[in-house]
């Protein structure tokens, strides 16, 4: 599982469709990180996480040509997914950035990272923003590690009726 055989490209439907399928398979188990850093934390609801991340969701999400999923494959297993969406002409949000558990820490967010800035700057995004929450120790150090500033700290209603303190980074990436 080194760095080098990972391969990222801009995820197809099918590409879409297969991701859906595993996260939803992947966060069935509970005493996993993956779903302890993204699910537990926070309190979200389950039937909340499995609309969010139902094949149906995530398509059309794509279909409406903001957003774009780039997929990190190890031979044909995925191993990471990232998700960005246009907020406006120069402005981009990275939604979410999840490797799969096998392989954290191997370089595979950041190889994400890259290939999904390369992608808004090619559309001439200028600005990439992303959130984490307050207490997510390990996403922060990620943005900050990888050139992003904090621009705010703000407390506020997740749409699951609990309270959460979100951090927002940006970078800038077209002057």
């Amino acid at each position: 599982m080194c760095q080098a055989l990972i391969k990222i490209k801009k995820a197809a439907q099918k590409d879409i469709s297969a991701l859906s399928k595993l996260l939803l398979a992947l966060l069935e188990n509970k005493n996993i990180q993956v779903y302890q850093d993204n699910v537990a934390k926070f309190g979200i609801p389950e039937d909340y996480v499995k609309n969010a991340f139902a094949e149906e969701t995530l398509l059309k999400a794509a279909a409406t040509g903001k957003t774009t999923f780039h997929i990190a494959l190890d031979g044909d297993k995925i191993a990471g997914f990232a998700q960005v969406t246009l907020q406006d002409d120069y402005i981009a949000e990275l939604e979410r950035i999840i490797v799969f558990p096998q392989y954290v820490r191997q370089g595979v967010g950041t190889q994400l990272l890259h290939k999904a800035i390369i992608d808004q700057k090619q559309k001439g995004t200028k600005t990439l923003i992303a959130n984490a929450g307050k207490d997510e120790a390990h996403a922060r150090r990620f943005y900050e590690k990888n050139g992003f500033t904090q621009i705010s700290e703000t407390l506020i209603d997740a749409p699951w009726g609990k309270k959460l303190t979100l951090v927002t980074y940006q970078l800038h990436i077209n002057r």
